[in-house]
């Protein structure tokens, strides 16, 4: 029997069929097929405790046989599951959920139909602060005027306690995009703050923030332990997002240059900085290629280039100009092991070569798997 009743239906998590142990050993195997030839692949870091790890939930919500209800999009298809828990979300989540299909009904709030374009209540994004406790809810709406958020705000408020803050979020558009551009703060400070390696992070709706915090430390530890930084060092964090890889690096370099083309993210991460203390990191605004061509142009250098790029990889223009530069070392964090086959087999036709391969398991019962690779131009390892 599979581990969720929903597995069939979902498609989200393609490993059900497997015990979790197995599915390691076939995550290792199949990093050391793509990548075995560029270097040695440490054992896979798996967890402890394999469910409710995703502390970011993303619900959709429709209207079936004349009730709410909610669930998630099966895989590659915009059709909705009706799921009423998740072995993958935090268990905050489905108690929530369930008042907010009730309220929807109390209050005459209808579900968007994609079909019909009628409806007003599209989606609801759950994310909790691991270390902090702190809930977010953002109700995600069509284009109109929302009369009942006060009062079904201060119901939902009052039915969970626990909640911290909750956003109205409009999307307006019939693409699959989860969140809007604009948004309302209905209750509290609309956002939340969480720690990770030692530090607090400002996360709002539209922040990145990884979902598995457990295996997010691990995660950053190790490329934190990969930079082997002195104090000395230049760092750029390439693709910075809200500046958390770039921060957690700080306090070991002399300076830490944070670029991301999304401008909100660049906002948060002077936030994140302002909130540690952290004088030594700046962020910038900016194509990230660009920026590393422009400081190679300029005779500027860089000892280390971290860089955590979407799962389509590193772009060629991205890659060559971080040959251009030339870093000592580079730290790459990637989600998607088939792109960083191709990526690593350009950077090491460039001069580069790989001294260390670990893999994390971020996301047990599916497919992904999160590794972190140490490139550098030294004849000598630094292990």
């Amino acid at each position: 029997m599979l581990p969720c009743p929903y597995a069939k239906k979902c498609g989200g998590c393609s490993l059900q069929n497997l015990p979790y142990e197995e599915q390691l050993h076939l995550k290792q195997a199949k990093l050391i097929k793509l990548l075995g030839r560029y270097s040695h692949v440490d054992e896979i870091i798996g967890m402890e405790d394999p469910t409710h790890y995703r502390n970011k939930i993303q619900a959709a919500f429709r209207s079936q046989s004349g009730k709410v209800v909610s669930g998630v999009y099966q895989s590659a298809s915009r059709r909705i599951v009706e799921v009423e828990s998740c072995m993958l979300e935090d268990e905050c989540a489905a108690p929530i959920l369930g008042t907010i299909r009730k309220l929807c009904v109390n209050f005459k709030i209808r579900p968007f139909d994609l079909q019909t374009g009628q409806g007003f209540l599209r989606h609801v994004l759950i994310r909790r602060g691991f270390s902090s406790g702190q809930i977010m809810v953002v109700l995600v709406t069509a284009k109109g005027e929302f009369k009942q958020a006060g009062s079904m705000t201060n119901e939902l408020i009052r039915r969970h306690p626990e909640i911290t803050t909750v956003v109205w979020n409009t999307n307006p558009t019939d693409t699959p995009l989860f969140l809007g551009n604009e948004s309302h703060v209905l209750f509290g400070e609309g956002y939340i703050t969480d720690r990770l390696c030692g530090l607090e992070f400002r996360i709002s709706p539209r922040s990145f923030y990884q979902v598995n915090p457990v295996q997010t430390e691990i995660l950053y530890g190790k490329a934190r332990e990969f930079a082997a930084l002195t104090g000395k060092e230049t760092v750029i964090d390439a693709y910075c997002g809200t500046g958390t890889i770039g921060l957690i690096m700080a306090s070991g370099a002399k300076e830490v240059i944070g670029v991301e083309v999304n401008r909100d993210a660049v906002a948060d991460a002077a936030e994140n900085a302002k909130r540690n203390c952290i004088a030594n990191a700046t962020f910038t605004a900016a194509d990230a290629g660009d920026f590393m061509s422009e400081m190679a142009e300029r005779g500027e250098s860089a000892d280390v280039v971290i860089t955590d790029p979407p799962r389509a990889g590193c772009s060629g223009r991205f890659l060559r100009s971080l040959l251009s530069l030339a870093p000592a070392r580079v730290v790459y964090v990637s989600c998607n092991p088939e792109t960083l086959a191709r990526d690593l087999y350009t950077l090491t036709k460039g001069g580069y070569k790989v001294r260390k391969i670990q893999p994390v398991d971020m996301f047990p019962w599916t497919g992904h798997v999160e590794t972190v690779v140490l490139l550098s131009r030294s004849l000598n390892s630094y292990f």
